[in-house]
């Protein structure tokens, strides 16, 4: 059973809006500045979407190697500049130490004034150390099979696939047929990835992905259509791997276990 390639998104500070790309070059860690950055609070703990929602409504670009910077604001405002590192820090991911430096600036000030708490910008030392599973976890995928079977098991119309922030999303295949890839190879357009697990899911998902406001309950929903489905994440919608083979991936290209 095969797919194609329908959407690409990516996020290069962990948390802020997703950035859609037409095509993206998949290195061994992933595609290269992806969550290259990423907020912490005073306390040095990890900032996401589940302590500030309206994280989501900052967009910021940057270039691969996290030297430069741009975030624009909901009000239209830029906050643009090279990146200036200061002392080093490490950061807990879901009990995995990530190395990384505070970045100085008006960055943190800028993202720290529109979600009225204090946070601090971390950029990351190695690239794909940022994504949630680390650099052998760099890459996610959804069928848009699984994302209509959600919207018609919570009786909406659509749901937007941007809440669950995957890096690629795949139509041609039956709702949840990228479960059944875990343990394979899969061609992705030129490249290949080894799929390892299951993506658990958090509260992030009930968050609209323009304004962060709560607005659909995926969680209750999944628990109630998917209670056999049985992984070491809980919740799951989706699949994630690790790169096997590098390559570029662009919209149409072909998804294909092998």
């Amino acid at each position: 059973m095969s797919g194609v390639v329908t959407w690409i998104t990516y996020a290069p500070v962990k948390g802020l809006g997703l950035l859609a790309a037409d095509e993206v070059e998949l290195e061994a860690s992933g595609v290269r500045g992806n969550r290259r950055f990423h907020l912490i609070g005073e306390d040095g703990r990890l900032v996401n979407g589940k302590f500030a929602g309206q994280l989501v409504q900052i967009r910021a670009s940057a270039d691969p190697d996290g030297r430069s910077l741009a975030l624009v604001l909901p009000d239209g405002s830029t906050v643009a500049g090279e990146v200036e590192t200061r002392e080093a820090v490490v950061t807990d991911f879901y009990g995995r130490p990530v190395g990384g430096h505070l970045v100085g600036g008006v960055f943190a000030e800028a993202i720290s004034s529109f979600v009225a708490r204090a946070v601090r910008l971390v950029r990351v030392d190695e690239n794909g150390a940022g994504n949630d599973r680390g650099a052998g976890g760099g890459v996610s995928i959804v069928s848009q099979g699984a994302l209509e079977r959600l919207a018609r098991e919570a009786g909406v119309e659509r749901v937007d696939a941007r809440r669950f922030r995957m890096l690629f999303g795949i139509d041609g295949v039956e709702a949840h047929a990228e479960d059944t890839w875990i343990g394979q190879r899969v061609a992705v357009g030129n490249a290949v990835v080894t799929v390892r697990g299951l993506v658990g899911r958090c509260a992030v998902t009930t968050q609209n992905p323009e304004t962060g406001a709560k607005d659909l309950d995926t969680l209750r929903t999944i628990r109630r259509y998917r209670p056999e489905v049985e992984g070491e994440e809980p919740l799951p919608i989706g699949v994630w791997g690790g790169v096997a083979q590098p390559g570029r991936v662009r919209l149409g290209d072909t998804v294909e276990p092998l």
